[in-house]
């Protein structure tokens, strides 16, 4: 703790000593990991990688689809797409962009150790067509296939066969690769340097294609990402003008933030939801104490422990009401949300008790709470084991940095665990994503309790070739109620993002807590 309080003096007062007006220097509690753009599909990490990178697809200010190296689209057979590439777009190192760029690129994403590779399920193939265009095509009918791309990464041929990073980090091994502390993408932004649990900065790429045109508007010459871990430290940076941004403000300094005349607040509704998740594949669960068996198979279980939690409370006390409680498992910014399934089950310690005792548990277990060392989080999680532990499950609760939580949550080696999901508008992502039988590959990439249940996979893979919208809106509707009465996860609430920063900042702020740096002007 003391190493890290010191190198975030050390830091802060570096970025001060280098900042200028047109340096955009942004503070959160969480680093992104890695550069490699397949490697991860975490928040953390798009939030910066994206600012270097660009896919095919991108999303407008209002978060709709949008074209980015692709100029357009259009479905030239059942099976087949035709991607018509940005012509005069370059990479960071001055080679052009081309169409083997592009098809390098989305075989790269689906490779193994790419965690993008779950949301191209369905993708049979990718061929250059001429040298400014490319065709995809599908194993069947795709009526999502433009919606996958977003975030899908156009990365350098030569540059990564240069390197040798043909194939994506295996983040789950920790390997080192070149693409983790280095990057050429064709995005607005260039890196400049990368330093893991510190500092990302950027420069702003004087070549990029969308400089001039509503793809851009910012004015930054620079950005600076510091990692600073303690939610006091980081406000007295923005109280002392050694930041400009918090993405992460502790929630309980808010109204005294919106007093303050010096600072200026953003806030929108999360798209995604936090959950809990919980291990129904092993046959026993570690360390619980019954031996034998695994309480969270049992429906009555799963059910009992959501009826245990106050979520009503915990958005009240512990999120000081930035968010709101929800039974379903994707928000009303989703296609396909069923407002119904918003209502949770009433909180109701009795009846989860009874619950518990039906089920041949009324003596209770123990079970292990994986969560994210982030203080809000944190502090949820902690209030989960309490009221968990009034209806007899004793709860060991686990705090860990993104670096050791997540890759226990892909690898499925935790038994209960806290997190959540930023979406984009499509159902389908997150769903096939979250829940759908894990194969290793293209599917439940983050199920990490390895839910696994035929009926919901043949619904959502309905939903991924369904090209109605009514009947697509249908089946997501039959899927939500599936999860919802399966207990196959626990929805918990939909915070409410708020961003502190200095007054002479301008920017847009997505439902996704990402802010792209290429609409941010500062004054």
């Amino acid at each position: 703790m003391l190493r890290s309080v010191l190198a975030g003096g050390l830091l802060i007062a570096a970025l001060c000593a280098g900042a200028d007006a047109r340096t955009l220097r942004i503070a959160s509690a969480n680093d992104p990991q890695s550069m490699d753009p397949h490697a991860l599909s975490l928040q953390y990490q798009s939030r910066v990688v994206t600012q270097i990178y660009e896919g095919l697809v991108n999303r407008s200010r209002d978060f709709k689809l949008e074209p980015s190296l692709a100029e357009s689209w259009e479905r030239t057979a059942p099976l087949a797409w035709r991607f018509r590439l940005r012509a005069g777009v370059s990479f960071h190192d001055g080679t052009p962009f081309t169409a083997d760029d592009a098809v390098f690129s989305i075989e790269r994403a689906m490779s193994r150790t790419s965690q993008r590779a779950n949301q191209l399920r369905g993708i049979a193939g990718v061929k250059k067509l001429d040298a400014g265009s490319i065709e995809i095509r599908t194993a069947e009918t795709d009526a999502v296939l433009p919606e996958k791309l977003w975030l899908v990464a156009m990365m350098s041929k030569a540059w990564s066969e240069k390197n040798k990073v043909t194939q994506p980090q295996d983040y789950n091994a920790r390997q080192e690769t070149f693409a983790v502390r280095h990057a050429n993408g064709t995005g607005p932004f260039m890196l400049e340097r990368y330093e893991a649990d510190a500092r990302t900065v950027l420069k702003a790429n004087p070549r990029w294609w969308g400089r001039g045109t509503p793809f851009g508007g910012g004015n930054l010459d620079e950005a600076v990402f510091v990692v600073i871990q303690s939610d006091a430290t980081r406000l007295a940076a923005l109280a002392s003008k050694q930041v400009d941004l918090v993405l992460d403000p502790p929630l309980q300094d808010l109204p005294r933030l919106k007093a303050d005349p010096s600072i200026k607040l953003v806030s929108t509704a999360d798209i995604g939801t936090q959950y809990l998740a919980l291990d129904q594949h092993r046959a026993e669960l570690p360390d619980s104490g019954v031996s034998g068996r695994n309480p969270f198979k049992d429906r009555r279980v799963r059910l009992a422990v959501w009826q245990a939690i106050d979520t009503d409370l915990i958005v009240r006390q512990v999120l000081r009401g930035q968010g709101v409680s929800t039974g379903s498992a994707v928000s009303p910014l989703v296609e396909g949300h069923v407002a119904a399934l918003d209502a949770r089950p009433p909180y109701d310690p009795a009846a989860a008790r009874a619950l518990l005792k039906e089920a041949g548990f009324g003596a209770g277990f123990r079970v292990t709470l994986d969560c994210l060392s982030v203080a809000s989080r944190a502090a949820a999680c902690q209030a989960i084991a309490a009221m968990l532990e009034r209806v007899g499950i004793k709860v060991n609760f686990q705090p860990a940095p993104a670096a050791t939580f997540f890759p226990k949550v892909t690898q499925a080696i935790s038994s209960f665990m806290e997190f959540g999901w930023a979406p984009g508008t499509d159902a389908w992502f997150v769903l096939n994503t979250l829940l759908r039988t894990n194969d290793g590959m293209f599917s439940g990439a983050f199920n990490g309790g390895r839910y696994a249940n035929p009926k919901y996979d043949a619904l959502i893979d309905a939903v991924r070739v369904e090209p109605d919208l009514a009947r697509r809106r249908t089946l997501v509707g039959e899927v939500l109620r599936l999860i919802r009465d399966d207990v196959a996860i626990i929805p918990l609430y939909r915070r409410q993002h708020t961003w502190a920063m200095r007054p002479d900042v301008e920017l847009v702020q997505w439902s996704n807590d990402v802010a792209e740096l290429r609409w941010v002007r500062v004054r």
